[in-house]
């Protein structure tokens, strides 16, 4: 479903978020104190404004109570952070997701109303902390502390065993989630199914269990 987003705030984090909402088929206004910021984003969003995210008399003739999500890339700037927030929220924005630097500016983002808190940073890092924990992995999403949802390249170790040798048998607490061959993607595969080389497996379960679970197929 369409939806109108506003961005505040065009940096990496935001311009990226931004031109991916419109790739996706969303209308996106942009907003940013810097004009050769917005001039660059110009041609890629639905509209770009060059503003301050804490004038509220400006956002309010944006229009801004009308929009379905707001996204404060702003993380450098506290205060003009919170301020963002809140008056998105008070502008009656239905959603609104901020970018964090660390838990602290989370937990006031928090405390002000903001519907999500990101932390992009500390996300990348865990995701290639991760993916260095095995060769194998391509890419690791935290889902709550201490456990991950992992994309993994097939090992060639596990190449024409079936999913119930390579995986079930095996006394560790992970479960392959999905199974992508090509355009094609299983949820659960039975454990009669061969693995291929070119498959990629999604694997969830705790971080210990699958440090330990890639180090057994390897023989270390």
């Amino acid at each position: 479903m369409k939806q109108q987003v506003v961005v505040i705030g065009l940096g990496r984090f935001g311009s990226a978020v931004a031109t991916e909402l419109v790739r996706l088929g969303h209308e996106v206004l942009g907003i940013d104190t810097n004009m050769d910021t917005v001039q660059a984003m110009a041609n890629s969003l639905s509209s770009v404004v060059q503003a301050e995210g804490t004038d509220e008399e400006t956002l309010a003739r944006l229009g801004i109570a009308e929009f379905d999500v707001g996204v404060v890339g702003i993380s450098s700037d506290l205060e003009t952070s919170i301020l963002t927030t809140l008056l998105l929220k008070r502008l009656g924005v239905k959603r609104v997701i901020v970018k964090a630097r660390n838990d602290t500016h989370g937990e006031i983002l928090d405390r002000v109303g903001a519907d999500r808190v990101v932390y992009p940073e500390r996300d990348t890092g865990l995701r290639l902390a991760h993916s260095w924990t095995s060769f194998d992995v391509t890419d690791s999403l935290d889902v709550v502390e201490g456990y991950a949802v992992s994309r993994v390249t097939v090992p060639p170790e596990l190449v024409g065993q079936t999913v119930k040798r390579a995986v079930l048998d095996r006394n560790f607490q992970v479960t392959l989630l999905l199974l992508a061959r090509g355009e094609r993607v299983t949820v659960y595969p039975s454990g009669s199914e061969v693995i291929r080389e070119d498959d990629i497996l999604v694997i969830g379960g705790e971080l210990p269990e699958m440090e330990r679970f890639f180090a057994a197929i390897h023989g270390h």
